[in-house]
């Protein structure tokens, strides 16, 4: 299933009709994503959530999930140009990034890698070598990369979707922790249900849907723009505050026993992300503010990869989930209403 829909593709059903607003538009995206990638509705949600608050994904989860269908029809949908990276031990820098090359004069040209696209999928990221996968991550990072001295931007919007492999070990180099916290989110995704798998094989097994193009570049900016006005109360911001420090000093709320189990918590990175989120997913559900539920919804997937468990977590089974669960169920949700629940315009 992660191979790209392609040939003349099924007759579309009806679809929502692209609206004014920030929420009706991406109510049509969400519709459309979901006519072609089954089973997959929260990946689908927080890949939207991630483009909106300039955000990147890690994606963990066995072959065959759809993780190369999702972004492909996310850059069609959203028309923007895909590009696919496939991580592999010998992979160097300038694979990704690009580097100069001689051309037929004699003289050297910038060649741009294929990092240079607006919807970037870096596939089976932890095959590669430490300095590429350092490489991507800068770009990540800086939103430039510089080639013989000269710097070059990546086209906006720009996001990136990594994938690891769960069930492999051998041969692969495992990110360091400095480099994942780099990802807004990390999304675990599981096999679909019996029923949702029946779909699959329905839609894809003949003549699979193809994705129809119902925003461009400039309008993703445009919704970009919309989740930064955003208005976020000064209780929700310190909800998001007390949830992070609470992986870093859990005794701070009560919860003295985690204590063992935590090596490093969520640094000030994870609070932006809980905030930028949040904005996202408040104008996807046509609101002006954020509410606490934005950031409670939003927590593991910001944090499960930025606390790092000790020795003891790990004899002791514990995953990162769960030291997570305790946190989340430890600490209320302020009691915040704002608004009319008018929606984003």
């Amino acid at each position: 299933m992660d191979t790209a829909a392609h040939g003349g593709g099924s007759q579309p059903a009806p679809a929502p009709p692209i609206g004014a607003t920030p929420r009706e538009r991406l109510e049509a995206v969400l519709y459309e994503l979901r006519r072609v990638v089954v089973g997959q509705d929260r990946l689908l949600d927080r890949v939207l959530v991630a483009l909106l608050s300039r955000g990147h994904v890690l994606l963990e989860g066995v072959p065959g999930l759809a993780k190369t269908l999702t972004l492909e029809t996310v850059a069609r949908v959203c028309g923007g140009r895909f590009s696919r990276i496939q991580f592999t031990p010998d992979l160097v820098p300038s694979d990704v990034v690009g580097g100069q090359v001689l051309d037929r004069s004699g003289d050297f040209a910038t060649r741009l890698g294929p990092v240079f696209a607006n919807f970037v999928l870096a596939d089976e990221i932890n095959r590669a070598p430490a300095k590429v996968q350092s490489a991507l991550l800068e770009v990540m990072a800086e939103g430039h990369a510089t080639i013989a001295g000269e710097s070059h931007p990546t086209p906006r919007p720009f996001f990136v979707l990594a994938t690891q492999n769960p069930i492999e070990s051998e041969g692969v180099y495992p990110l360091p922790e400095a480099q994942v916290d780099r990802f807004a989110m990390k999304l675990v995704v599981g096999y679909p249900s019996p029923a949702d798998e029946e779909e699959i094989v329905r839609r894809m097994a003949s003549d699979p849907p193809r994705p129809r193009q119902l925003l461009d570049p400039a309008q993703i900016l445009e919704l970009q723009e919309s989740a930064d006005t955003v208005f976020v109360d000064h209780r929700v911001r310190a909800y998001a505050v007390r949830l992070v420090n609470a992986t870093r000093a859990p005794a701070d709320e009560g919860l003295g026993h985690l204590e063992p189990y935590l090596d490093l918590g969520g640094s000030p990175r994870a609070s932006l992300a809980l905030i930028r989120g949040g904005r996202a997913l408040a104008v996807i559900r046509g609101r002006t503010y954020v509410m606490p539920e934005d950031v409670h919804s939003l927590f593991h997937d910001v944090l499960r990869h930025r606390v790092v468990l000790s020795y003891e977590a790990l004899a002791a089974d514990v995953r990162p989930d769960q030291v997570l669960d305790a946190i989340i169920d430890a600490i209320p949700q302020p009691d915040v209403e704002l608004g009319s629940g008018r929606a984003v315009g």
